[in-house]
């Protein structure tokens, strides 16, 4: 009798005590696909850890071999995650029985398998983060903290390959011939990818230096509350600050320093754009201290230089500034920042004048500033000359001669 026909067979509703007691034994030892997917995936993981301990006490001459080994193991363990999803997770959601862990983890799924269409070298890195995440939320879900424990140091390992990985494919982007638009996302992905790794991955780990500590610290305090346009390009220059520490070969200097350009000039954008005096003066505040950490964290170590002009402007406000730190002790903090901000300040207007009139308000909002700090006199927008008497209008280089009486 087959399979069909045994399902469709009538049983005694007056079944013994003993009929029930074998159909639910019978029914507990019976594996099904959910169960089987699970398994499978248990020994894959298992076998990825003790291939990944192996690579640690491996000696010199054995360690490519083990390397060989532990990643042909992980492939066999993504791909079991990735079984799992398709016929137990997908079957849960549909029959409406799946936690909220497997119900969000099906939907990334959906995302993560969008990003094929447009870039597949970012699909292969992103579609592994996304299964090693998945098995560790599942882990999670499962209170296996022994286990959870276990997998961390792979987990810890390939995500640091793979946010490397990620960050240089995107540096790669940055610099090809690109449109405005896919330029501002490829910016943008370089952002939300160090965000991640900061949010997700700097928490697991052990970190020593105590700026870097301090600094993702600083980090997290933005993740409370709502954030206005200038907490937002604040973040941006933490992110870039911390990425100059971790990701110095995978961000290349060429491609963060095209992130600090586009962040100046957003800050810039920002100043002149607002309404608000508050917001303005934040966002002074926030190019000033964006201005310092562009020269220290990137300019100080530029070897390369496109321009010997550029290079020479360059030592010369780092030679200044130091002239002016060195002045703090006799004249005190409050007149050395002073200084400080006329110095960048100057050295923007001097960088921005050679567009023409394209920066004009910015500039305008700078010699303002200077006024205000005393490094500038405000004059009268008008001269005499023996012809007769030339008016500049609004800001703009146009004369208008008006004739006068002669002496």
């Amino acid at each position: 009798m087959g399979a069909e026909e045994k399902s469709l067979k009538v049983y005694d509703t007056k079944r013994t005590f003993f009929a029930k007691l074998g159909t639910t034994i019978t029914k507990i030892f019976s594996p099904t696909q959910t169960g089987i997917n699970n398994l499978l995936v248990g020994m894959k993981r298992s076998a990825v850890i003790k291939n990944y301990k192996n690579i640690k006490n491996a000696s010199d001459e054995k360690a490519e071999v083990f390397e060989k080994k532990f990643e042909e193991s992980y492939t066999l363990y993504l791909e079991s995650i990735d079984q799992l999803i398709l016929e137990s997770i997908y079957k849960k959601v549909r029959m409406n029985n799946a936690s909220d862990v497997q119900r969000d983890a099906l939907s990334k799924y959906y995302e993560v398998i969008h990003i094929k269409e447009n870039d597949e070298i970012e699909y292969k890195y992103r579609k592994q983060q996304y299964l090693l995440d998945l098995d560790m939320e599942l882990l999670k879900e499962t209170n296996k903290s022994k286990v959870y424990e276990g997998l961390k140091e792979v987990y810890l390992y390939k995500m640091e390959q793979l946010y490397k990985a990620l960050l240089k494919h995107y540096s790669i982007k940055m610099t090809e011939k690109l449109s405005l638009t896919d330029k501002d996302q490829a910016y943008d992905k370089i952002f939300d990818t160090l965000d991640e790794y900061v949010m997700k991955i700097i928490p697991l780990k052990k970190i020593e230096d105590e700026e870097l500590i301090k600094e993702c610290s600083l980090y997290e305090t933005y993740e409370v509350g709502k954030l206005d346009q200038v907490d937002c390009l604040d973040k941006k220059m933490i992110l870039l600050g911390i990425s100059r520490k971790l990701f110095v070969h995978s961000l290349p200097l060429i491609v963060a320093e095209k992130c600090y350009i586009k962040l100046l000039k957003d800050t810039r954008s920002l100043i002149v754009d607002t309404t608000i005096s508050r917001k303005r003066e934040n966002a002074y505040q926030l190019l000033l201290r964006l201005m310092e950490q562009f020269n220290d964290r990137l300019l100080s170590v530029k070897i390369y230089w496109d321009n010997n002009e550029d290079k020479k402007i360059y030592a010369q406000i780092n030679e200044r500034r130091k002239q002016i730190e060195a002045m703090t002790a006799t004249q005190g903090q409050h007149k050395t920042d002073i200084q400080k901000q006329i110095l960048y300040i100057r050295s923007d207007i001097k960088m921005l004048e050679r567009h023409g009139d394209k920066y004009y308000r910015i500039l305008r909002f700078y010699r303002d500033r200077l006024v205000k700090l005393g490094d500038m006199k405000r004059m009268n927008n008008s001269c005499r000359t023996l012809q007769g008497k030339f008016i500049v209008i609004k800001g703009y280089r146009k004369a208008q001669e008006q004739h006068e009486t002669a002496c």
